[in-house]
């Protein structure tokens, strides 16, 4: 433990970044998954398709591809270099966990009855104002569970970002363990521990929540 307590500033800085990332890519993240819920939920057919096209292919391709795609491909194919480090950080995982998200809501609405969106529909509103101001907030009370979960794994998903340039936890943990292979199990127990303290609140207000939710219903 002795390397952790002498560079616990690096340490403390690759918690910030690791929370920053997690915070900032979380956000972006719910913005685009709610967008592609009620994409998937639209009556437009293109909306419909390309939500599910995309939930389906961005979904099941692992998160490091992801990354390289960011880094190789979409230079080519548009032009634009995402800078390494946070910034691709944050725009891989969001693209990345807004499926996750999407999924979530989605099932929440689909559990909304029928007859609520027939009875918005039958006083006039309109798909979008029947979406944000009927099927929504209802959905809402059931998916955020779930939604806690999906954020704890894009929480231990930015573990992922070390390996493109981003100073985080696992970036520094292998820095440390490097430069002080006797520490190496005290340096990971270390970084675990940081870990658990970003997730393990969640985690918990996830069980909580689950019991209210059930004894609601």
């Amino acid at each position: 433990m002795g390397a952790l307590i002498e560079n616990f500033d690096l340490l403390w800085r690759a918690f910030v970044t690791t929370l920053w990332i997690a915070f900032a890519a979380g956000v972006l993240s719910f913005i685009w998954g709610v967008l592609l819920a009620a994409f998937r939920v639209s009556p437009v057919g293109p909306l419909r398709v390309f939500s599910s096209a995309y939930v389906n292919i961005i979904r099941n391709t692992p998160l490091t591809l992801l990354f390289l795609f960011m880094l190789n491909a979409i230079p080519q194919l548009l032009g634009l270099v995402v800078p390494l480090g946070i910034p691709m950080a944050i725009l891989s995982m969001s693209l990345y966990t807004a499926t996750f998200v999407c999924e979530a809501i989605r099932s929440g609405i689909n559990s909304v009855g029928v007859g609520q969106a027939e009875a918005a529909r039958a006083v006039g509103l309109t798909f979008v104002q029947t979406l944000t101001n009927v099927v929504l907030p209802q959905a809402f009370r059931s998916v955020i569970p779930p939604l806690i979960n999906v954020y704890i794994a894009h929480i231990k998903n930015t573990s992922v970002a070390a390996g493109f340039a981003t100073t985080e936890l696992v970036a520094i943990a292998n820095r440390l363990s490097n430069g002080n292979p006797g520490d190496v199990v005290g340096i990971f127990a270390g970084v675990g521990i940081a870990y658990l303290i970003m997730t393990l609140p969640l985690s918990i207000a996830a069980e909580n929540l689950e019991s209210k939710v059930a004894v609601a219903r």
